[in-house]
């Protein structure tokens, strides 16, 4: 049973009451917030193990809050969504989002799916820390760094989301391996069924920021099978 405390936002009482209710089932201590701005601050205050985060939220929508919880943390989001909202939901993801669930739900597949991000969260935690180098890339998986030296010698941090950090380090472990796209989810992402789009989106933008910090082309699309991280 675990007493890890997860954050609830979401402005239905009754849906934030049934998933409490199930929460406390499964051995989770929950915190309710009914708005966006109320969030943030519970957010900053209890130090949730995960956050559950409605889209449309009085106050500040989730799309904003994900922003702001992105600008100052770690924090695993997982977002609850309507089938309206494909458009904010695929933003949420590129934001960082760990994983979404549509409304109407099934709170068993919401705990599910609490612990499947919990799951990746602790075994990104026993990756191994030390520091992994390419060309004039070099990745701090403990610290959750990525720097890059300029000419002169001097290193910049890149400003990458969670997720672009876990897709970068995990190719950066074995580079000019080749890795499908489900490897790169599975390891890196919530199991989804937008993930499979929603992969190559986190990649070009991971793409687009390793070249403007002058990487070069360090990630290399291999049609039909994936994506592997070129050593230079």
């Amino acid at each position: 049973m675990s007493s890890q405390s997860i954050l609830i936002v979401e402005d239905e009482l009754e849906i934030a009451e049934i998933l409490q209710l199930y929460l406390q089932q499964d051995g989770f201590q929950s915190i309710h917030a009914s708005d966006g701005r109320v969030g943030l601050q519970l957010a900053r205050r209890v130090d949730p193990a995960l956050i559950l985060l409605d889209i449309r939220l009085p106050g500040q929508n989730g799309i904003d809050v994900l922003q702001s919880l992105r600008a100052e943390g770690e924090w695993p989001v997982i977002m609850l969504t309507a089938l309206t909202d494909e458009v904010n939901t695929l933003l949420a993801l590129r934001l960082g989002a760990d994983d979404y669930i549509t409304k109407p739900f099934k709170p068993a597949e919401v705990i599910a799916r609490i612990h499947a991000v919990l799951r990746r969260v602790r075994h990104s935690t026993r990756e191994e820390s030390q520091h992994l180098q390419i060309g004039a890339l070099r990745i701090d998986p403990e610290m959750h760094l990525a720097m890059v030296r300029d000419e002169q010698g001097q290193e910049r941090e890149l400003t990458l989301t969670l997720t672009e950090f876990r897709l970068l380090a995990k190719m950066a472990r074995q580079p000019r391996r080749c890795f499908s796209r489900n490897e790169l989810i599975e390891s890196c992402m919530p199991e989804s069924d937008a993930l499979d789009r929603v992969v190559d989106s986190h990649l070009s933008k991971l793409r687009k920021k390793l070249q403007l910090a002058g990487c070069g082309d360090l990630i290399e699309t291999v049609r039909g099978v994936g994506y592997r991280l070129c050593s230079e």
